[in-house]
């Protein structure tokens, strides 16, 4: 076996290689030598079929499989030697034309290919005890408390019907009746009766609320509204529709009191329990977002000191991957990039930049965990497929066939959890320092460390 490397640039690299045309005919014959002992043939007995015999009837699938075995194991071979890790599948170029291919098939001539491949690069890892993280601590004060019962107190308020002959208004309950259609014909889940909707909540697709502004009891009023275009049913998205809408009732919100009452009303024992309830959600919210933020902290370290080629096509895969959501999202929302004060060269550059930092960090975060033997247990994954299926009551059973049928659904739960651990091991080794902060500092451009992280 010959092997030549013809490229070297960078990450990638090239190869081609010459297996000469005795070694395929004796690894052909080797199996089927073997197979002589298994198969059956009518007019022979067990054992007994000639190997002439064996290569006439199979020849050229026996060496179409030795084909696929040895240019797997050579190209495993030459990997391994060269410890190099792959970034993606091995694009291998065989010869295609009829005649050089049937005399391969054949054992008459040599098997020569190429394999191009792009590699991870080697990654030094930094000392993470030098490292020194701030994390941000939020007491949770009577007043967030008091503001977080009052906003439960809103979506708990209790509604009245409005006077005779009152329109309905932002912020109203709207008892109603529709039926939809597209181009005049009715579409499957287009219709509903005695739904109700509070105008403004966002309940419905972009539009249908504020059409229903205006609308008296016991009035009809055609609604013209069009699908998101990233609307999850394909065969509606991006369709405009019409509604024949009937409100039958139309309701103002009242004050709920917040009291002992009101605190049984939503299964606790008093106003004090609600208090001490509210207190806990909000020191979990505050203790996640501190997590956050330290994380951040953290992987701009790991950013700052690992700086390497990623490589190029990973890099590109994951560009598409966000471009494509936010143009999606932006479509969606009918906005465009000079209403982001930008320009779309620019936010390409930006999320070109983004997409690298992405891989950089993941390509590290896989080294250290890797070096320090970090995994993640199958009951940590079945307990974030537990936590999924609590997030969706009634429907826990076709959650838990979901992942249990969908590998890649299950690698989207583990790799969060992957990563947290080995954030959590490099934070074990780091310094981290407390800091005071109030909850505004604390919560203050999250959706842009969201969207860079």
């Amino acid at each position: 076996m010959q092997v030549t490397e013809t490229l070297n640039e960078g990450l990638k690299h090239e190869f081609k290689i010459n297996v000469p045309a005795s070694d395929l005919d004796a690894k052909a014959g080797a199996k089927l030598v073997d197979m002589k002992d298994k198969v059956r043939l009518n007019g022979f007995r067990p054992g007994k079929v000639p190997v002439a015999h064996l290569k006439k009837i199979y020849g050229r699938s026996v060496m179409a499989e030795t084909i696929d075995q040895t240019i797997r194991d050579t190209n495993s071979q030459i990997f391994t030697d060269r410890g190099f890790r792959l970034a993606g599948e091995p694009k291998i170029t065989m010869p295609t034309e009829e005649k050089e291919v049937e005399e391969l098939l054949s054992g008459k001539t040599d098997l020569t290919y190429t394999v191009a491949i792009e590699i991870v690069p080697q990654i030094q890892l930094a000392d993470f005890k030098s490292f020194s993280v701030e994390k941000p601590v939020v007491d949770v004060s009577d007043t967030d408390v008091d503001d977080a019962i009052k906003r439960i107190a809103e979506g708990s308020r209790p509604y009245s019907a409005k006077a005779e002959g009152a329109k309905a208004e932002k912020g109203d309950r709207v008892t109603i009746s529709f039926k939809g259609s597209i181009n005049g014909e009715p579409f499957e889940g287009g219709a509903g009766e005695n739904i109700q909707v509070v105008i403004g909540t966002g309940q419905f697709i972009p539009g249908f609320e504020d059409e229903l502004i205006g609308i008296g009891t016991g009035e009809t009023k055609t609604l013209k509204v069009g699908f998101p275009k990233n609307y999850l049913n394909e065969k509606l998205a991006g369709q405009p529709a019409e509604f024949e809408t009937t409100a039958t009732l139309i309701e103002v919100p009242g004050e709920a009191t917040i009291d002992d009452d009101f605190a049984k009303s939503l299964g606790l024992e008093s106003l004090d329990k609600l208090k001490e309830a509210a207190r806990e959600r909000l020191s979990a919210e505050f203790t996640g977002a501190s997590r956050q933020r330290v994380k951040r902290a953290l992987l701009d370290k790991l950013d700052e000191s690992h700086k390497f080629e990623a490589p190029p096509s990973l890099v590109a895969e994951e560009f598409t991957l966000m471009w494509n959501s936010i143009k999606a999202e932006m479509d969606s929302s009918n906005k465009t990039f000079a209403d982001e004060n930008t320009t779309e060269e620019a936010a390409k550059e930006e999320y070109q930049k983004i997409a690298d930092r992405r891989v950089r960090l993941g390509l590290v975060l896989s080294e250290i965990g890797e070096k320090n033997k970090i995994t993640v247990t199958e009951d940590e994954v079945g307990r974030a497929v537990i936590e999924r299926a609590r997030q969706m009551p009634g429907r826990e059973k076709e959650v838990w066939d979901y992942y249990r049928s969908n590998a890649q659904a299950l690698a989207q739960l583990r790799a969060p959890i992957y990563e947290d651990k080995v954030v959590d091991f490099i934070l074990e080794l780091a310094t981290v320092t407390e800091k005071k902060v109030t909850k505004d500092e604390l919560f203050r451009d999250e959706d842009a460390e969201k969207t860079a992280a």
